[in-house]
């Protein structure tokens, strides 16, 4: 298996400066995000949604770009994925991404999944959301790229299961599956080995951060509130050592890519830890 970082969790790093970060941390691959910092935040503190220094502006012309992939590049790094917010189902906006993707040497990127937040109907989401996999499929063969959809709380895709439902209509050539277990903490949990087994050529990427559920006092009736928050990657909920050994299990060779939001180390040590974390349980 192989290490990337998904540049979200980097925002005070230029990609100057991530890519060296990155190359000392022994990683081999970056996950570029691919999202404009929004008009007025460029003076706040760098933040992972608002001001995220390490970012790909999609409004970037061709020629500008070029540059994330010879930064990558440069410092023995692949251009791992292209990784946007495409929520929206919006096709226009999803081949654009495909477009990037393409001339950057990007081996994926990550589609759109329905929210789902009780207000509209499953069955609904789920068929809206099919179609739009579909047509993403068909760019996806067209610009040698796959196209992956990410087990995510609040989506209509937060278990393998599910996940599994929408891209099962799609070719696993072209549309496969991003694994997070720790979005799984707060919605989705399923074991591990079933879920990566239910998968199986699917299996495209894997996510890798923490989470836990922490008590938040008590309800009218006297029952307990609980909410889950995201935690360092040695404390939270999920077992890396039994997932590694899982996906050993189903001969999962790709990479697993550091997306921790715990805050709780600095963005070059973050990766430093990452690497270490991982590579004892390689």
């Amino acid at each position: 298996m192989k290490l990337s970082v998904f540049t979200v969790v980097t925002p005070d790093l230029t990609p100057e400066e991530l890519v060296l970060a990155a190359k000392e941390a022994g990683l081999d691959g970056v996950e570029w995000r691919f999202k404009e910092v929004p008009a007025g935040a460029a003076g706040e503190k760098p933040s992972f949604w608002s001001n995220n220094l390490c970012s790909i502006d999609p409004s970037l012309p061709a020629d500008q770009m070029q540059k994330f992939k010879d930064l990558a590049l440069a410092q023995g790094l692949e251009v791992a994925s292209i990784t946007p917010y495409l929520n929206h189902l919006d096709l226009k906006d999803t081949e654009h991404v495909f477009r990037t993707a393409q001339q950057l040497g990007a081996k994926m990127i990550r589609l759109g999944v329905a929210g789902y937040n009780a207000s509209a109907d499953y069955n609904e989401l789920y068929d809206k959301t099919v179609r739009y996999l579909k047509e993403a499929e068909q760019m996806a063969q067209q610009y040698g790229v796959k196209g992956i959809i990410e087990t995510h709380h609040g989506t209509i895709a937060p278990s393998a299961g599910l996940a599994h439902r929408l891209v099962s209509h799609c070719s696993p050539d072209h549309i496969g599956v991003l694994y997070d277990p720790g979005n799984m903490i707060h919605e989705g949990f399923e074991h591990s080995r079933m879920g990566l087994q239910l998968l199986g050529p699917y299996l495209a990427h894997v996510h890798i951060k923490n989470a836990e559920w922490v008590r938040e006092g008590t309800r009218e009736d006297g029952t307990v509130k609980w909410r889950s928050k995201w935690a360092p990657m040695r404390e939270g909920i999920v077992d890396f050592t039994s997932l590694l050994n899982d996906l050993k299990s189903v001969g999962y060779d790709g990479y697993l890519g550091i997306e921790d939001f715990s805050e709780q180390y600095t963005s070059r040590e973050l990766l430093k830890e990452f690497a270490q974390l991982m590579r004892e349980r390689m």
